[in-house]
């Protein structure tokens, strides 16, 4: 297990495996490294870094809640890739991963080869938002793994042709299970952190979106998300005409990455950068 020390002394988790181009994997707003479990062994030849962002995971609880930003998470990463060494790096960022892969090309854009975006741009719609509130820093009701997925597969319609073994993988990604039930896998005052966000006027994340103007770029969106509109999409096409898009049939919030059009689109992303 690897970890490094922030600038203001929280012990962050990663690992790094592989050789060949460096890609940093930045996970969702609550998730982990295991995020990207699915799609790493599509990725044999490159070389995969992945963090749990400070609150999450392995990583060290900030005492101050209020330190759970994007810019402070972009500092980590920068302060991550200064740690090992890399001047550059690609990075595919999920949802909230994205968020902070534009806020670094907007920051830092010297640091990066290359962006993929998994469900996420420079708009995100009000229902997304507000799902994530419903749930954001509280335990699940359910008691067992088995529980959870069963309840996950109710809950997520939008995901068609998911098969049960797929929902336990999920639930024993992002649930611990003990003699009082499952326990999320982050700092339950994240949700103190979403909540005060939303109390302040989203900034236009459009500037940040060309910021990524001549860098490699691909977008991998799920046809049924609830965050990514087909608007957004269609402006995201038409301001960078060359950005590889796969549209994911069945998936909402967010795909697995191992799905065929996904995969495929990211070795072509991945292409560009060899």
């Amino acid at each position: 297990m690897a970890r490094f020390t922030t600038s203001d002394g929280l012990k962050l988790y990663y690992t790094d495996e592989g050789k060949g181009l460096p890609i940093l994997c930045l996970a969702g707003l609550t998730r982990t490294t295991a995020d990207f479990d699915y799609v790493t062994p599509h990725l044999a030849g490159c070389r995969l870094i992945k963090m749990d962002y400070r609150g999450r995971g392995q990583s060290d609880f900030d005492p101050d809640w209020k330190n759970y930003t994007l810019p402070v998470e972009c500092r980590d990463v920068t302060e991550l890739l200064d740690h090992i060494g890399l001047e550059k790096v690609a990075i595919l960022g999920t949802s909230r991963g994205g968020l902070n892969a534009m806020g670094l090309a907007m920051g830092a854009n010297q640091r990066l080869l290359g962006v993929a975006l998994n469900d996420v741009g420079p708009v995100i719609e009000a229902a997304g938002i507000e799902t994530i509130k419903d749930y954001i820093g509280r335990n699940p009701a359910a008691k067992t793994h088995v529980e959870a997925a069963a309840a996950m597969a109710r809950a997520f319609p939008e995901f068609k042709n998911v098969p049960d073994s797929r929902w336990l993988e999920e639930a024993r990604k992002h649930y611990t299970e003990g003699p009082d039930g499952l326990q999320i896998t982050y700092d339950k005052h994240l949700r103190e952190a979403v909540l005060a966000a939303g109390e302040q006027m989203m900034p236009d994340l459009w500037p940040f979106f060309e910021a990524l103007a001549g860098l490699p770029l691909a977008l991998i969106w799920g046809r049924n998300s609830n965050l990514l509109s087909a608007d957004t999409v269609m402006e995201m096409q038409i301001r960078r005409p060359d950005m590889h898009l796969a549209t994911v049939p069945d998936r909402g919030h967010i795909p697995f990455l191992d799905e065929p059009t996904a995969v495929a689109t990211l070795r072509r992303w991945i292409g560009d950068m060899q």
